[in-house]
């Protein structure tokens, strides 16, 4: 709080060759992005295993987030990639969360997306409200 940082971090994937865009679902697309993020965590969960030898800069990045992270956690959480791309689809279908792509909330999973280069998409994630 009280820092000017933006409200959303950009986050890039770029898709397999073999996905033909102008016939992808929104099921496909959360597909790939489900598994590319179990990739994404398997990878960064490998790397923490490692110590580190931090840079001042680094180190006082870490202080202004509130975690100095040096690495050597054995943390060893499994995730079964298959499973989250279902409990993901569920969640969608269970209206837990909206997808947006480029301003347009796309409401079906089977609809077909249409992606340009510079597409944004949105997740934005519903929580309820206590007592109401």
């Amino acid at each position: 709080m009280g820092k000017s940082r933006p409200t959303f971090t950009d986050w890039e994937l770029t898709l397999p060759e073999t996905i033909e865009t102008a016939k992808l679902s929104l099921r496909s697309l959360l597909t790939h992005i489900v598994f590319a993020e179990v990739n994404a965590f398997e990878t960064r969960q490998s790397e923490r295993r490692l110590l580190r030898i931090l840079s001042p800069e680094q180190i006082q990045l870490g202080v202004e987030q509130g975690k100095v992270d040096l690495g050597g956690s054995e943390l060893d959480q499994k995730v079964e990639a298959q499973a989250a791309v279902e409990v993901a689809l569920q969640a969608f279908e269970d209206g837990l969360y909206f997808v947006f792509i480029d301003d347009n909330q796309i409401e079906d999973l089977n609809a077909t997306v249409a992606l340009e280069p510079a597409s944004q998409l949105l997740f934005l994630r519903l929580v309820p409200l206590v007592g109401g």
